[in-house]
């Protein structure tokens, strides 16, 4: 039996006022997938007031929850630093629940926002983590009596560069030599996430762990470490988010790592600023008989009616030059067949 997952980057639904519109160009392709998740990129919340466009919320029309009925999605993760604020939370988790969409990664409790979402797709049991490792430090993070996210907290050092360990460094002889920048996961956080899914890989047939992480476009030491724990505690498919670019695909213990989806529907961001000409990425995971067949990947981008559009890879030759460039170091191998970027198993 063959099975098919697709996976998208971002989702926001800001200043989005007809739900038709954001995945008009797309449906088709979202709905052939047996089972489809992406990252929520806002709340579904109208706040009783006005307030502050540099506030840190994401706060799109509860209505255009309807956005997501329509693409067809089963699932969506909601930890990431602009699912922000304990009623804003509770509304979103409230509209997703009353549309059937099931959710991890935030909640009204710890408890609940560390839950796994569970959704049984054509004889398969799915079970999807999603943790934040960027977030605010103040009163975001879930607690034992108050919402928020579930979080992998993640430090940073900066090491004086004593050993020339890479070409562009200067020697150690001049003023002003930059700092080698450290980032690795909170031991405490990356034990307890990892018991977490071991105990869901006991009670499903397929695990993803889904994590928001990520600076600019550089893969960091943390985020390597947090999926290749992921997939050691067991996960199937890591599927990461949050800087809005295209990263490299790793093949880990011959499980897929998707470092950065990008963006699949984001017109407008903080401030109200239109996001810009962005591309991100479409991924689709076939399995049969439950064991790992196929990872391709396409891209996709935005017009100014905010619908999303996909791209055959020969249509982004500089996108896909830059992936997969990005993903050699890893070493992964990239084809193109058919319009899709096909990884090498």
């Amino acid at each position: 039996m063959r099975f098919q997952l697709i996976f998208t980057g971002d989702v926001n639904l800001i200043n989005v006022d007809d739900p038709r519109a954001p995945f008009a160009r797309v449906a088709g392709t979202l709905r052939d997938a047996d089972f489809l998740f992406g990252n929520l990129e806002c709340c579904l919340y109208a706040p009783p007031a006005a307030r502050s466009l540099a506030d840190e919320g994401f706060y799109a029309l509860p209505a255009m929850a309807e956005a997501l009925t329509l693409a067809g999605y089963h699932a969506v993760g909601t930890a990431n630093n602009v699912n922000y604020g304990a009623e804003a939370i509770i509304s979103s988790l409230r509209e997703l629940d009353g549309r059937g969409i099931a959710h991890a990664g935030s909640g009204a409790n710890r408890e609940a926002a560390h839950a796994p979402a569970v959704v049984e797709r054509n004889g398969l049991r799915l079970g999807i983590l999603q943790r934040t490792s960027v977030y605010w430090p103040t009163n975001h993070e879930a607690g034992e009596h108050s919402a928020g996210v579930a979080v992998i907290r993640g430090h940073t050092a900066y090491q004086v560069p004593a050993h020339k360990t890479r070409p562009e460094i200067p020697p150690m002889n001049r003023p002003g030599v930059p700092p080698v920048v450290l980032t690795w996961a909170d031991p405490h956080y990356l034990s307890r996430y990892r018991e977490e899914l071991c105990s869901l890989r006991e009670r499903v047939d397929v695990v993803v762990a889904s994590h928001h992480w990520g600076l600019h476009q550089e893969v960091l030491q943390y985020m390597t470490e947090i999926a290749h724990a992921a997939i050691d505690g067991g996960a199937d498919i890591v599927i990461g988010h949050g800087p809005h670019f295209v990263l490299p695909v790793e093949i880990y213990k011959g499980k897929p790592i998707f470092y950065g989806m990008g963006n699949f529907a984001f017109h407008t961001g903080h401030g109200g600023r239109k996001h810009g000409d962005w591309v991100g990425l479409l991924a689709r995971v076939e399995l049969e008989d439950r064991a790992l067949r196929q990872v391709a990947l396409r891209f996709v981008r935005h017009n100014d009616r905010n619908e999303t559009l996909l791209r055959a890879a020969d249509e982004e030759p500089e996108a896909l030059r830059d992936f997969t460039g990005r993903s050699a170091p890893f070493g992964t191998r990239i084809t193109v067949e058919g319009g899709e970027a096909v990884v090498a198993l």
